[in-house]
């Protein structure tokens, strides 16, 4: 094998490394969602599991102290977390990303990148004040609405189950 091809086979092999590296430490690719048109389709999945959708940012330190938590729920069969982070647009290579990959989450993180909020907050929950943390569990027809902190996974758990059928 001639040395370029050797090269060439270690530059492969080293990229292949940094994108799997990246996401085991929960540094998968972002998707950004310019407009809340764009991201509704996450809140009505016809798929037959149970949604957790939590809205919060890095620099909400309630959104952040509950974190813990909905990753704890993530490991669970038939639930799916979907963190939307509310970050600036412009934080989101300087605060978000280094943010992701310091606490190596594994739940799907979005970025809403929407900030006519006042357009949109009442299609996740009429009554949202727009407030952060705020979370919305559904499961086909059935949903709840929280717009505070978590104290524990329990806590969620238990609002799951008070939509299950």
């Amino acid at each position: 094998m001639s040395k370029s091809v050797k090269m060439k086979l270690i530059l492969v092999s080293i990229s292949l490394y940094v994108a799997l590296l990246g996401t085991i430490q929960g540094q998968a690719e972002l998707t950004i969602y310019e407009s809340f048109d764009d991201f509704e389709h996450v809140l009505h999945s016809g798929e037959d599991k149970i949604f957790v959708i939590n809205f919060w940012a890095t620099w909400c330190k309630p959104c952040v102290e509950e974190l813990p938590y909905f990753e704890e729920l993530h490991e669970t069969d038939g639930i799916e977390v979907v963190l939307v982070s509310l970050d600036f647009k412009n934080q989101i290579e300087s605060k978000l990303k280094p943010f992701l990959k310091e606490r190596a989450l594994q739940s799907k993180v979005v970025v809403l990148a929407d900030t006519k909020y006042n357009n949109w907050l009442d299609k996740v929950n009429t009554e949202w004040s727009g407030a952060i943390p705020a979370t919305y569990i559904y499961s086909g027809d059935a949903s709840i609405f929280k717009e505070e902190e978590f104290s524990s996974v329990e806590e969620i758990t238990s609002m799951i189950n008070s939509i299950k059928i």
